[in-house]
């Protein structure tokens, strides 16, 4: 059994246990469930923004601890005033240190559009989701069969939540592409083996359908590599760990975005 099929087997057992915490009329009764979410392909595409999901990750099993000191709200609203046209936010806790705690702060500092990052596999966590005050929701190609990846879009997007799909090759690309979805993430890293490669991205972005907003997520370091991606075909990126791996996350991300606007800058001039 691999990393990623142990995270999966746990977090069906997981979503069984939360459902008893915390079954769906309880979650219909959050505030966050009657918001209307916001459209995270609109601020990707937005013009006036980087085009950059800027992550909140505390760790990851390929690394280990990332950050265990910076705040969820400081980072978060840090983000949103870096020019981050959206963010991401682990809510898994036994493999990244997140929680809903986190989301839900999250939520309440920033007016940009969150991603709720996590395994998701049932319909509950989806529902989840929504009572967090998440705008959408990632599913993993390589975690689910093509069925479930539609049945759970399809479900996602009847509660007003977008849908990102993560695709890593481009078999799971070609086998779990289906019209419910808004946005398809190539993920440069190989989630069997950890290694990161660039050109992973750059070897899919064609394929891509483009009736979906495209990303490249994992391994951006150089705000150069997003001129390169864009050129390429590329509507927004995810950057996490670059950012969360320094001790002030949020001036990283400021001085990432200053970069890469002076470089898209000086394109056009």
């Amino acid at each position: 059994m691999n990393t990623l099929e142990k995270i999966i087997a746990d977090k069906y057992l997981e979503v069984e246990a939360r459902k008893q915490q915390r079954p769906v009329v309880v979650l219909e009764k959050s505030s966050a469930f009657s918001r209307t979410p916001l459209s995270l392909k609109s601020f990707l595409l937005d013009p006036t923004k980087s085009g950059i999901i800027t992550e909140f990750k505390r760790k990851s099993p390929s690394k280990g601890l990332i950050n265990g000191i910076s705040s969820v709200e400081v980072v978060c609203k840090g983000y949103e005033q870096a020019g981050a046209s959206a963010l991401s936010v682990l809510t898994d806790q036994d493999y990244f240190g997140g929680s809903t705690a986190d989301l839900e702060l999250a939520r309440k500092q920033v007016s940009i559009p969150i991603l709720r990052k996590d395994f998701v596999v049932d319909e509950y966590q989806i529902l989840e989701a929504k009572a967090m005050g998440a705008d959408c929701i990632l599913l993993i190609a390589a975690a689910l069969s093509p069925a479930k990846v539609n049945s759970l879009a399809t479900f996602a997007q009847s509660l007003g939540l977008e849908v990102l799909m993560e695709v890593h090759n481009l078999e799971e690309l070609e086998q779990s592409f289906c019209e419910p979805l808004d946005v398809v993430g190539v993920n440069n890293r190989n989630l069997k083996t950890f290694e990161v490669s660039l050109d992973t991205s750059l070897e899919l972005v064609d394929r891509i359908p483009n009736q979906v907003v495209k990303i490249s997520e994992s391994g951006i370091s150089d705000p150069a590599t997003l001129l390169s991606f864009r050129k390429a075909g590329f509507d927004g990126f995810l950057i996490g760990e670059n950012f969360m791996k320094t001790s002030s996350p949020e001036q990283a991300a400021m001085d990432f975005i200053l970069e890469f606007r002076r470089l898209m800058g000086d394109q056009s001039g």
